[in-house]
């Protein structure tokens, strides 16, 4: 691939001077200069295979836009990957077929179909397909993938690729009979990619919101870290030092006579309580004690 070429282009050096004349070194690209290469050579054509996977223009722009912002982010990685374009093809029909989507305001209602009624038959039996079918479909008959390669992007065994684009096909054959021969397939899927004018953003402006995606999130991160650690010092500062017992609740104590209502005094302790109070000083020790 032009662009691998492009990720490992190194200097040679220098050839042997011919007629005093050294020839100029070939420059080495930088990583910004190699991202953009690889931007320019499958942005394009990415969006609108994006767009055929998951039957939105936006989403489909989004998708590529992230995976790009995702491969900036681990360029170190993906510069010396076997194949760049897999890798950035993959993040993104893995972000477009993402089911939190689904629960977004903006994706809740669905976009204009095509104006074709042989692209709006098409696109509706595809996008009735389970995304694994159709994402094997689209891998092996659109962009023109082999099984193991299907089978390798698409993290699945290779009898299980060939199980679920039997299906797909079978399921497409179905609805569209027209559709059965694997070749008319292919220039059908590339004549609706083709269709829609998607294109994508800016190089320099998809590696500038990587990297402001990526300040943001290691600003967030930093930021909880600092909220865990306030925390635990508070904890650690107001815990108790000391274990206290918890007060045990009451218990009713058994065997203790109900305590008697007062009633009128009779005649005898009436008695006794006028001569108490007549003269209490001269009465028993317990009313007025005396020192000894």
């Amino acid at each position: 691939m032009y662009v691998y070429v492009l990720f490992h282009a190194k200097q040679l050096p220098a050839p042997p001077r011919a007629g005093g004349v050294r020839v100029k070194k070939p420059t080495q690209l930088t990583p910004a200069q190699a991202f953009d290469a690889l931007y320019a050579f499958c942005a394009p054509a990415l969006v609108r295979q994006t767009y055929l996977l998951c039957g939105r223009r936006e989403l489909a722009r989004e998708s590529v836009e992230r995976a790009f912002q995702l491969a900036w982010q681990r360029w170190p990685e993906v510069a010396v990957d076997r194949d760049p374009a897999s890798w950035v093809r993959a993040a993104a029909h893995e972000y477009a077929l993402s089911p939190w989507h689904r629960f977004r305001p903006r994706f809740r209602h669905p976009e204009p179909p095509p104006a074709d009624a042989a692209d709006r038959a098409l696109l509706a039996v595809l996008l009735a397909l389970p995304p694994s079918q159709r994402r094997t479909l689209l891998l092996y008959d659109g962009v023109g993938l082999d099984l193991p390669e299907t089978a390798a992007e698409t993290e699945a065994s290779t009898p299980a690729t060939a199980h679920r684009l039997l299906h797909a096909r079978e399921t497409l054959a179905a609805s569209l009979p027209q559709l059965a021969d694997p070749a008319a397939l292919h220039e059908r899927l590339a004549e609706l990619a083709s269709v829609e004018r998607l294109r994508p953003a800016r190089p320099a402006t998809v590696r500038a919101g990587g990297e402001a995606r990526a300040r943001f999130w290691t600003r967030a991160a930093i930021a909880f870290t600092v909220t865990i650690i306030g925390a635990t010092a508070l904890t650690v500062r107001t815990a108790p030092t000391r274990y206290d017992p918890p007060v045990p609740s009451g218990r009713t104590v058994q065997g203790v006579p109900p305590e008697a209502a007062p009633g009128t005094l009779s005649k005898k302790q009436t008695a006794l309580r006028k001569k108490l109070r007549s003269n209490p000083a001269n009465g028993p020790q317990r009313l007025a004690p005396q020192p000894r």
